[in-house]
């Protein structure tokens, strides 16, 4: 069958018929565009959705924290287990960074010079460090004494609260 409608076709070429105008492709389409690849806004939990001032003075809001799991380092100026571990938060903080927020606390009665003097002794200005004597932040986290963390998920839930050594800390954050 496949042969007679090809000799059939070779027929029809030698007939008198006119040729037909070559096809001609249509000029192809635009790939189509994936639609936008841009993320959606993140939703800002609860526990992000708060606003305080750093120990220079800057405004500062939580929601700019969320999408990343987030440690709350709670610390005051005159407190020995906080100054012992300013150092090994800096430097965790900088080894993180890019995948968790660190965000330090600084409370208790610090004062306000005595919160910049620690940051500044301990060098700490590489991540923010709110300044709360009034406690505001240390209440919304139930946080009871310096040297406590609160550490958030990605999500901004609770998965940690109280104190931890710098080793401890890393174990906990998976760093």
């Amino acid at each position: 069958m496949l042969v007679a409608v090809l000799a059939g076709s070779a027929a029809g070429c030698a007939s008198a018929q006119p040729e037909a105008a070559p096809a001609t492709s249509a000029p192809a389409l635009p790939a189509a565009t994936p639609a936008s690849t841009a993320p959606a806004p993140l939703t800002v939990p609860d526990t992000l959705k708060f606003t305080a001032i750093t120990v220079d003075g800057k405004p500062f809001d939580a929601a700019t924290l969320a999408g990343k799991p987030t440690v709350f380092w709670f610390w005051a100026a005159w407190c020995s287990n906080c100054k012992g571990d300013a150092a090994g938060v800096r430097d965790l903080q900088a080894a993180v960074a890019a995948n968790v927020n660190v965000v330090g606390v600084a409370g208790l009665k610090s004062g306000s010079d005595g919160m910049r003097k620690f940051v500044a002794d301990y060098r700490l200005t590489s991540f923010p460090q709110l300044a709360d004597d009034k406690g505001e932040v240390w209440k919304r986290f139930e946080v009871p004494s310096q040297h406590y963390y609160v550490v958030l998920d990605a999500s901004g839930r609770v998965v940690h609260r109280g104190p931890l050594s710098v080793d401890q800390l890393r174990k906990t954050i998976g760093a």
